[in-house]
């Protein structure tokens, strides 16, 4: 995979909410030629349908306890509801896209993690079929990717989103990933007053959630992203989507966000 693509990972409720001008700038970076690899995920959207149908979920460090019945409401709104809903919003804006979820074509090879006996059907990722990636962005269409994995015998196992893009972005060989979220990137409190850090290293991150400063929801995505440094990736940025033209901003270099660095 050459350096004309990067792999983004955005939580489908954020896509969503994402205006415009994000999706037209994804279609300037394609019509440039360098086409966006999305992995997305869609937590608060999964929650919400498993109350309407009155099935009980809970977390786990994190991570959606998992059985075949979650499992099904899973793969029901990441690989059809949100999936098309991201892929029919990048086609509005003038782009192409091509959903899929890691089931097609054995995209995602999935295995249990390790605390399965306490989370359930939840997956780690030992494999991704790139050369399915890199014929879709062959062909000028980008990928669109719900992070549903499949196992032995056809097991089917729910992945975090960060995991998996995490291990798309290394699979493929790409540099850089971008995490798109609703927050400027990591803050710490200097002097009594909220600031980005510009740029961390993996010590830095180990040290701040050990201190408290990195917290909440914001553990799993910075300890994915730095799942993620791994192979031929460098970085990851951690990213606010709303921000105007923040993907090819910080493709031309711009500090914006937060770097995390090997």
């Amino acid at each position: 995979m050459n350096g004309s693509c990067f792999v983004m990972k955005c939580g489908g409720s954020t896509l969503a909410a994402l205006p415009e001008v994000f999706f037209a700038d994804l279609k300037k970076l394609q019509d440039e030629g360098t086409i966006p690899v999305i992995v997305h995920g869609g937590g608060p959207a999964i929650s919400t349908t498993l109350e309407k149908l009155g099935i009980e979920t809970e977390f786990v460090g994190g991570l959606r306890k998992t059985n075949e019945a979650v499992l099904d409401v899973v793969e029901m709104v990441l690989s059809g509801q949100i999936n098309k809903e991201i892929v029919r919003k990048i086609q509005q804006s003038g782009a192409k896209a091509l959903g899929l979820s890691g089931v097609d074509g054995h995209l995602i090879h999935a295995v249990p993690v390790a605390n399965a006996a306490e989370v359930g059907l939840v997956g780690d990722v030992t494999d991704v079929n790139a050369a399915i990636v890199q014929g879709i962005v062959d062909m000028g269409y980008m990928p669109v990717i719900a992070p549903v994995g499949l196992g032995e015998g056809g097991q089917r196992y729910n992945i975090n989103a960060d995991t998996a893009a995490g291990a798309v972005a290394s699979h493929l060989g790409v540099e850089r990933m971008i995490v798109v979220t609703d927050v400027p990137g990591i803050m710490k409190t200097v002097d009594g007053e909220k600031r980005v850090l510009p740029q961390v290293t993996v010590n830095d991150i180990n040290e701040m959630i050990g201190s408290g400063d990195i917290y909440g929801g914001m553990i799993p995505k910075v300890k994915a992203a730095v799942q993620c440094i791994q192979g031929k990736v460098q970085e990851v940025v951690i990213v606010n989507g709303s921000e105007p033209n923040v993907l090819s901003r910080v493709l031309a270099g711009e500090a914006i966000g937060t770097r995390i660095l090997r």
